[in-house]
C-alpha cells in the first residue's frame, strides 16, 4: 500500500521521533515543508514569503499531498488552513482559525454563546495618546496583544504607573508579530464584522483578572463532534505570574472538566471550527465554582506532547495526523510507563549573564539517572537572559525537563534533583561587565 504523505510545518529531530512513534505511522511519510529554523525566533517573521515558499514546495513534491499540520503558534498555526485550503485538504476554515487567532474577535464570538465564561474586556491601542484613559475596566486588569504569542507582552497591570512601563516594550517589540499578521490577514481578505475589520495586530486587549486553578483542555473536532483527549495542570510559581510546569493527567474534579469540554463544545460549533485540534486554556475559581475561558489555540500544544506519551503511550501528536488524513482520532488510556509526568521549567526572575550551563554528558548522566527524563537547554554560556527570544514578561527560560513518575511527591522530587545536578551558573547584570 502506498503511504499518505504529510507535511509538518517547522518539523524538527525531536518532534520527527514522537510522528514516527505514533499508532499507523508505518502507513505515512513524514516530510517538513518549511524549516524549524525558518518559522521559529525570527526579529520578524516573512509571513507571505514563507506562505509562497510553503505552497511551491509543496506543488513541486513529486507525489500525492495529503495533509498539512502544525504544533506551533504563529506563523505556523496560521499557515496550516492557508495551506489546507490551497491543496484541498482537510481542516477547519481559515475564517474559524482566525477567529480563535484574533483575541478580540474570539472574545467577541465568545461573548454571543458563552457570556458567563469569559471576563470582562475591552479593547485599547498602545500607540494611542493616553491607552490608559480608553480602558473601560477598574484596576488590577491584565494587557496582552490581539495576536497573542504564548505569554509574550502580557502585563499584569495593578495601575497607571505599570501600564506606563509596560507601554514602551509593547511599542518597541509588538510590530514583530503584529506587521506580518497583518498582512497575512490582508492577504485572506476575510469578511470581518465591523467592530473587528479596523483593529490591526497592534492593538492590545485589558482583560479582568481571573484565578484559580489553570488547566488546558486538549481536543479536536471531527465530524462536528467534540474530541477530547485530556487536560493539563497548568501550574505557576507561588505569587508569580509565571508557569512552573505543565502536569498530566488533571486534578481537577471530574464534572468541571465535563463542563469545560462542554464550553469547548459550544464555542468551536459557534464559529464553525471542525477537523483540526485545538487546546482551550480555562481557569476554576474554586470558591465561586466559576468557569473561565483563557483563550483557545488553533494547535496542540507541542510542550504537552511528551506528557501524554508518558502517561498514555502515545504523543499527542496522534490527534492531527489522524485527523489529517481523516481518521477517527483516538489516544490509549493509561497505557504510558508513568500515573504522571510534567513539563518543568527552570527560569531565572532578573537579568544575568549565563556563565555555565551544563555540558552534554552532564545532562545524559542526570537522563540516565532518574528514567523518563529529557532535559533541554535554552542558554548558552556568554550570553544575556535578555537576549532570549520570545519570553513572558517576568521572567527567562533557562531550561524544560520533562519528567514522569507514579506519583505527584516523587515528581516533583525528580526535578529538585534534576535541577541541583545541573550547576548552572549565573552572574547578576551588576556584577557581569
Amino acid at each position: 500500500m502506498q503511504k499518505k504523505n504529510l507535511f509538518i510545518i517547522g518539523l524538527n529531530a525531536f518532534n520527527r521521533a514522537r510522528l514516527e512513534a505514533l499508532n499507523g505511522a508505518d502507513d505515512v511519510a513524514f516530510h517538513g515543508v518549511l524549516t524549524y529554523e525558518e518559522v521559529t525566533e525570527q526579529d520578524e517573521y516573512p509571513v507571505m514569503e514563507l506562505l509562497h515558499k510553503a505552497e511551491k514546495r509543496l506543488s513541486e513534491f513529486q507525489g500525492t499531498v495529503d495533509g498539512v499540520i502544525g504544533y506551533m503558534d504563529f506563523p505556523v498555526s496560521t499557515l496550516v488552513p492557508v495551506l489546507s485550503e490551497r491543496f484541498g485538504l482537510r481542516s477547519a476554515s481559515i475564517d474559524a482559525f482566525i477567529k480563535c487567532e484574533h483575541k478580540y474577535w474570539s472574545r467577541l464570538e465568545q461573548k454571543q454563546v458563552i457570556p458567563d465564561h469569559i471576563p470582562a474586556f475591552c479593547l485599547f491601542d498602545p500607540f494611542g495618546d493616553d491607552p490608559a484613559a480608553t480602558i473601560t475596566l477598574e484596576y488590577p486588569y491584565w494587557i496582552k496583544p490581539v495576536k497573542s504569542f504564548g505569554s509574550h507582552l502580557g502585563f499584569r497591570i495593578r495601575n497607571r504607573e505599570d501600564l506606563e512601563q509596560a507601554l514602551p516594550v509593547i511599542r518597541e517589540q509588538i510590530t514583530r508579530i503584529s506587521r506580518p499578521f497583518d498582512r497575512l490577514i490582508d492577504h485572506l481578505n476575510l469578511d470581518m464584522p465591523d467592530a473587528v475589520r479596523g483593529v490591526n495586530a497592534h492593538y492590545f486587549l485589558a482583560e479582568e483578572l481571573i484565578g484559580g486553578l489553570q488547566c488546558t483542555l486538549e481536543g479536536c473536532m471531527y465530524d462536528h463532534e467534540l474530541y477530547t483527549h485530556g487536560i493539563v495542570d497548568s501550574i505557576r510559581y507561588p505569587n508569580r505570574p509565571a508557569f512552573f510546569r505543565y502536569q498530566y493527567p488533571s486534578a481537577l474534579p471530574r464534572r468541571i472538566q465535563e463542563q469545560m469540554a462542554g464550553i469547548c463544545k459550544t464555542f468551536l460549533r459557534h464559529i464553525g471550527f471542525n477537523n483540526s485540534s485545538f487546546n482551550m486554556e480555562f481557569f476554576w475559581n474554586r470558591k465561586s465554582g466559576k468557569i473561565y475561558m483563557l483563550e483557545v489555540n488553533t494547535r496542540v500544544a507541542q510542550h504537552h506532547s511528551e506528557l501524554f506519551l508518558k502517561v498514555d503511550g502515545v504523543s499527542n501528536h496522534q490527534v492531527p495526523v489522524d485527523l489529517a488524513l481523516g481518521r477517527v482520532p483516538v489516544l490509549p488510556d493509561r497505557k504510558g510507563d508513568f500515573r504522571v509526568a510534567a513539563a518543568c521549567f527552570y527560569r531565572e526572575f532578573e537579568n544575568a549573564r549565563v556563565d555555565r550551563v551544563p555540558g552534554p554528558d552532564e545532562v545524559a548522566r542526570i537522563e540516565k539517572r532518574i528514567p523518563g527524563t529529557i532535559i533541554q537547554i535554552d542558554v548558552t554560556p556568554g550570553m544575556m537572559l535578555s537576549e532570549l527570544p520570545e519570553q513572558d514578561s517576568y521572567s527567562y527560560i533557562c531550561a524544560l525537563l520533562y519528567l514522569g513518575a507514579d506519583n505527584q511527591k516523587t515528581l516533583l522530587k525528580n526535578y529538585q534533583t534534576c535541577l541541583n545536578a545541573l550547576n548552572f551558573k549565573m552572574v547578576p547584570v551588576s556584577d557581569s561587565s
